[in-house]
């Protein structure tokens, strides 16, 4: 059957096949994304409940330091805003790429559905 797939059509599916990996990978690196804006969120939570004067350590790979409470709560916020941001920007890209994919599919559609014998052979 692959003979009879017209060569542009062909070229399509293979962008199509791209462009899904492409969704794929660009899912996942959005559900990181969240999954790391809630982590910051939560800790954001607990540091702001925290007394001024709590003893407050922040870990850098494999060690803690201790730092201040206010340092701690703008260090978040700040990386809370950039997450925010990327999720954002992110979700433009899948909303894009989904777009194009929905539209590559119905071209790919109408393409075949044109070329496809009706006699049922």
């Amino acid at each position: 059957m692959a003979e009879s797939i017209p060569p542009q059509v062909q070229n399509q599916l293979v962008r199509f096949q791209e462009m899904q990996e492409q969704y794929k990978a660009i899912v996942m690196r959005k559900q990181q994304f969240d999954l790391e804006a809630k982590e910051v969120d939560r800790a954001l939570t607990e540091a702001k409940v925290l007394a001024d004067d709590a003893v407050v350590y922040k870990s850098v790979g494999m060690l803690l330091f201790k730092t201040e409470k206010a340092k701690i709560v703008t260090e978040l916020t700040e990386k809370k805003e950039e997450l925010d941001l990327r999720v954002k920007t992110i979700e433009r890209q899948e909303q894009r790429i989904k777009t194009q994919l929905e539209e590559l599919r119905a071209s790919i559609m109408q393409q075949v559905s044109g070329k496809l014998p009706t006699s049922g052979s």
